[in-house]
């Protein structure tokens, strides 16, 4: 069973162009899945609809999953008949029929502004790690980029005249995303101590860097950010995806139009980047006290 879930996840890379974890996440739930098609003895190609939904089902009642977990599944297990239909090893798609459970909306958390101006004021002072920390929440919240794609950033990705990153998404998607003046300060302060680091030595062509002059890892950069936000006393737990929602809320809020929002944060539906059109709820109450005639 093993093998046809490696098979299958080389497929959703090279075939499809999912992104990494996209492939990595999909291939355990089918591996999952396949687990138990052996534990009952049934051969996945010739898996009837009951059956599968009688899977997704334990999911919910067995393993007390929520929605968002249960839908992914189900996508991954759709995505794998479609595969093992196109390698010609199943006679029928059993999946054909099914449709994901939808989710509730809901509106992302993010950071207030006093929050992010506490952030963006707060001194790195000359430490490697918290200039490194600190020019990676600029850019983060600058660009509204995933931290995938900050931790893919190479010097070539970053035009310091015109202010622009040059990234790649999901899917090895390119685009080209505005970046302010004050984000390519903090980032040309920690490039600065970046070299003083390691002078000649050979290092990693991306822009973070781990004390080894390796590329950053997910967990290390999630580690310096939340030491970061610890420091300069922010309230909500910051994490790296949050300067994203953080991004996009603040720009619709702006007044920003979501088809321009869209673009910069690369999705690929318009429907993705609606859910930034949330009211914040002190405006509301803003309107309130201003224009109900009871005041």
């Amino acid at each position: 069973m093993r093998p046809l879930a490696a098979d299958f996840s080389r497929h959703l890379g090279m075939e499809r162009g999912l992104a990494k974890n996209t492939c990595l996440a999909y291939a355990g739930d089918a591996e999952a899945f396949l687990a138990y098609c052996e534990g009952r003895k049934t051969d996945p190609a010739r898996a009837e609809a009951p059956f599968i939904e009688e899977y997704l089902w334990s999911l919910k009642t067995v393993r007390k999953l929520g929605p968002a977990s249960i839908f992914r599944k189900t996508e991954a297990i759709r995505a794998f008949y479609r595969y093992l239909r196109l390698e010609g090893k199943a006679a029928k798609d059993p999946t054909a029929n099914f449709r994901a459970p939808k989710l509730p909306r809901k509106v992302p958390r993010f950071l207030a502004r006093r929050d992010m101006e506490r952030l963006l004021s707060y001194p790195a002072g000359e430490a490697f790690a918290k200039l490194r920390a600190a020019a990676a929440v600029e850019l983060l919240y600058a660009s509204g980029i995933r931290v995938s794609e900050l931790l893919g950033l190479r010097l070539e990705s970053v035009n310091f005249q015109q202010g622009w990153l040059r990234v790649f998404g999901k899917g090895a998607k390119e685009r080209m995303v505005p970046v302010n003046a004050a984000a390519l300060s903090r980032l040309r302060d920690y490039l600065s101590a970046r070299q003083q680091k390691f002078g000649g030595t050979p290092v990693a062509d991306e822009l973070f860097l781990n004390r080894g002059g390796k590329q950053l890892s997910r967990v290390q950069m999630w580690k310096d950010i939340v030491a970061f936000g610890r420091a300069a006393g922010v309230e909500l737990k910051p994490h790296p995806h949050l300067f994203r929602h953080t991004f996009a809320s603040h720009l619709v809020q702006g007044g920003a139009d979501l088809r321009s929002v869209q673009e910069m944060l690369g999705h690929a539906s318009l429907n993705t980047t609606q859910i930034y059109a949330h009211v914040d709820k002190g405006d509301i109450k803003r309107a309130h006290d201003k224009f109900h005639p009871d005041k």
